[in-house]
């Protein structure tokens, strides 16, 4: 699944290598936490979060196979310390 959302977040992102994901997994449900560039957010949440909501909406779908939950949280650099 990880695959899947770094796959979709770089396509967006200009600097993917300064991407952090930070995965948090409790029982069924994994919690992960996307930390960008100030200068990637909106191009990875989108107009009014549309790439977020695709992102979240694949990851549920694929998730619900697996028989688990994914939340996904995109974070800017700043808001980690």
């Amino acid at each position: 699944m990880m695959e899947l959302i770094k796959f979709i977040v770089e396509q967006f992102a200009e600097k993917p290598k300064t991407i952090q994901y930070i995965v948090e997994e409790n029982g069924n449900t994994v919690n992960v936490t996307v930390v960008l560039d100030e200068s990637d957010m909106g191009k990875v949440i989108g107009r009014q979060g549309k790439v977020a909501k695709a992102l979240r909406t694949l990851v549920k779908t694929v998730a619900a196979k697996e028989g688990k939950k994914y939340n996904i949280e995109i974070k800017e650099t700043g808001e980690m310390k």
